[in-house]
């Protein structure tokens, strides 16, 4: 996995494994705790404990989607990187450091064209995904980063995913 790549040296990688290891625990807990009301003789009690339990499923579940879908964000950037495809950060910023939104804005057709001309290219929806970011939609950024997630992983079961 390649999250743990320059773990130690990534303080974004080390926040989202400090914070992963700390949902961890309290997972844990949440079983713990769980377990000690199913076992409680009062109805009440079990019916809170069953719900205990059923928490960290669905916290695991979301943990492990949320990491997957870092993990092959960042192996999708380093594809583009590679071939030199990646946007380029040139956009004007505010003093604060954020992107005037304008110039995000103004950016922005040609990368939707260049998604809707090549609708099956992960690329494109990578690149239509940090448009989105640019212009201040996370939304839609992340739900079109997980659009080009799935057409990455697609033409990895194919068998190459640098000709997705």
């Amino acid at each position: 996995m390649s999250f743990f790549k320059g773990l130690f040296t990534n303080r974004a990688k080390l926040g989202v494994a400090l914070v992963s290891l700390l949902l961890c625990f309290y997972l844990v807990v949440l079983v713990q705790r769980g377990w000690v009301l199913l076992t409680a003789p009062e109805v009440t009690a079990k019916a809170m404990g069953l719900a205990y339990l059923v928490l960290p499923v669905v916290g695991a579940w979301a943990l492990l989607r949320e990491l997957l879908f870092g993990s092959r964000t960042e192996q999708m950037a380093h594809i583009l990187a590679e071939e030199g495809r990646l946007p380029v950060d040139d956009l004007p910023r505010t003093p604060a450091g954020r992107i005037v939104r304008a110039a995000a804005d103004a950016q922005f057709p040609a990368y939707k064209a260049e998604t809707e001309a090549a609708p099956e290219d992960w690329r494109s929806w990578f690149r239509l995904s940090c448009a989105y970011d640019a212009a201040g939609d996370r939304t839609r950024a992340r739900r079109t980063m997980r659009q080009a997630g799935r057409l990455f992983a697609a033409g990895s079961r194919m068998g190459n995913r640098r000709d997705a």
